[in-house]
């Protein structure tokens, strides 16, 4: 048999090797258009999980007089019981029907209630350090007596705790239908800042400015939370006490802010939120700041331009009280 020429071997090897590459190429080929046509049945759908919603169920603090340290006069008494949860309670039986609660903070500010009888509950939202606690009763006029003084340190063991339970200005129990709502309107949030949009939006657009009530409510006034969001109408210190409501018992510590805007008395709110810290007045992040989130002036303005922009210049406003 005649040697095979060394060229022509060369040649038939060469040609054996394109063959398996384009069979290498038609496989990939196959399998790529597999993957596609099973791409194609998937089309739509998102590979990535779904976001995770925050727990939505309502957590109530519920303030209570444990009788573990309690000052008492003849008409009245302080329990200080839970002082390290940063607030006291205070019962008023007597039988004067004007009677104040004096209390003056660490930094000296003087907070003026007006007690009700029956156990009420008071923040200590000056934070740890030493309170002056004085009961008044009056005696004629304008003039009043002291009925209980007593000083009461206080070394409270969280200090959101003041801005999570329920008081004399923010009155709540699981019971209210605003808990409840709050808890609705949580419902999918992903995040606390979520819940603080929901909660800000139903509350601006539900809700209108009572002028009536503005020009005659009294001194010592108190929101009752349900009927203002049954009514649907209110002062500012009801959009406030709501709005207030529903996030503290979404775990979200919330201040029920009193001061100035302009020369304006009013209420509005400031929450805190993880890894932010306290919003003094939220409503957006409009890439540089947090603007105030004051319930009454956006609800009755209708979100006006000029009405935001005064919202949004902390220079309008002046807290006087945290609550």
């Amino acid at each position: 048999m005649p040697r095979p020429n060394l060229k022509t071997v060369q040649n038939a090897l060469l040609w054996l090797l394109i063959l398996a590459w384009a069979l290498l190429l038609a496989g990939c080929s196959k399998s790529a258009s597999s993957q596609n046509n099973n791409s194609s049945h998937n089309a739509g759908v998102s590979t990535s999980p779904p976001a995770v919603a925050r727990p939505n169920d309502p957590v109530v603090l519920v303030p209570s007089a444990d009788g573990v340290e309690v000052y008492s006069a003849a008409a009245a008494s302080i329990d200080a019981s839970n002082k390290s949860r940063g607030y006291i309670m205070v019962n008023y039986f007597g039988s004067n029907p004007k009677v104040k609660l004096q209390i003056t903070t660490p930094d000296n500010m003087k907070y003026t209630y007006t007690l009700h009888g029956d156990w009420e509950v008071f923040p200590l939202t000056g934070g740890s350090g030493t309170y002056q606690c004085n009961v008044f009763e009056n005696v004629s006029g304008t003039d009043y007596a002291y009925a209980l003084s007593q000083t009461i340190t206080a070394e409270i063991t969280d200090e959101f705790l003041p801005f999570l339970y329920p008081n004399q200005y923010v009155n709540f129990s699981a019971s209210s239908r605003t808990v409840a709502k709050g808890a609705e309107l949580a419902k999918g949030a992903a995040n606390d800042l979520e819940v603080v949009d929901a909660v800000y939006e139903y509350v601006v657009r539900h809700t209108t400015y009572d002028y009536e009530k503005a020009d005659t409510v009294q001194s010592g006034y108190l929101p009752n939370v349900d009927e203002i969001l049954a009514s649907g109408t209110g002062i500012c210190f009801d959009y406030s006490a709501v709005m207030t409501t529903m996030l503290r018992t979404q775990g979200i510590p919330t201040r029920l802010d009193v001061g100035w805007a302009g020369d304006i008395y009013h209420a509005w709110i400031s929450v805190y939120i993880t890894d932010i810290g306290w919003i003094d007045g939220i409503i957006e992040f409009d890439g540089s700041g947090w603007h105030r989130m004051d319930p009454t002036f956006a609800s009755n303005e209708k979100q006006s331009k000029s009405i935001m922009k005064f919202i949004a210049d902390d220079s309008n406003y002046n807290i006087k009280y945290v609550y």
